[in-house]
Order: structure tokens, then C-alpha cells, then sequence
């Protein structure tokens, strides 16, 4: 009995560490394409582009040259509170999501506020 009860303890922390998402430095996000993980890094810009409310968030360089390119989409914004254009910038901010190629740049589309924390080291 004893033995059963450790190999269970030993699968769940096994399966729990297994879970635990990734984190990575933005100067790496290119080399995770199609990889769900978090991402940290400064906002370097930022921009809202009317009237679709799509909003763009550039970590790790000011555009063109960002690391990595957060969008929230139009449909998506009205569940974020404030104005993230505003309440990012000039932040260092951790970001989770599956990283995407676009247009040669890496990305990450957001659509829920729970998964873009500030990032307080």
C-alpha cells in the first residue's frame, strides 16, 4: 500500500512539473515558433489601429525591429481593461501563448487578459 501511495505522489508531481508552462526570454521567441509557452521582454511600442481596435504590442525593440509582436484583436480588446496600448508601454511584461510566424516576425495573438501579467522580478 505504501509503495502505491509513493508511486502516485511520484506520477502527479511528475505529471504537475510536466505542465508547467515554459518561459523564455523574448531574444529567443523566434526559435519557438508553434511552441505554447510564456514569453518576457519589454515593450518597447505600441499601437491601436481604428477602427478595427486591433492593438500591437512590440517586446524587445521598437518597430520594425521588436522581438516579438503581441496582437490583441478588435473582437478580443473589450475584455481587457484600460487601454493596453497605454498600460504596457515602457513595460516589462510575461506573455503566454503559442508563438506564431508572421510575416517572418514571431507573434503572439492574445484573447484573454490572464495571459499577459507584469513582469515584477
Amino acid at each position: 500500500m505504501k509503495r502505491i501511495l509513493i508511486l502516485t505522489s511520484l506520477a502527479l508531481f511528475l505529471a504537475f512539473n510536466a505542465s508547467a508552462q515554459k518561459m523564455i526570454d523574448v531574444k529567443d521567441a523566434a526559435k519557438h515558433v508553434g511552441e505554447t509557452l510564456t514569453v518576457c521582454g519589454k515593450v518597447f511600442s505600441t499601437k491601436l489601429i481604428t477602427p478595427s481596435n486591433m492593438t500591437f504590442l512590440d517586446l524587445g525593440g521598437f518597430h520594425p525591429d521588436q522581438l516579438l509582436t503581441v496582437v490583441i484583436k478588435g473582437e478580443d480588446r473589450s475584455k481587457f481593461t484600460g487601454q493596453p496600448q497605454v498600460d504596457f508601454k515602457d513595460k516589462a511584461v510575461c506573455v503566454t501563448g503559442t508563438i506564431i510566424d508572421y510575416k517572418g516576425k514571431p507573434e503572439i495573438v492574445l484573447s484573454d487578459p490572464k495571459d499577459i501579467k507584469l513582469d515584477i522580478k
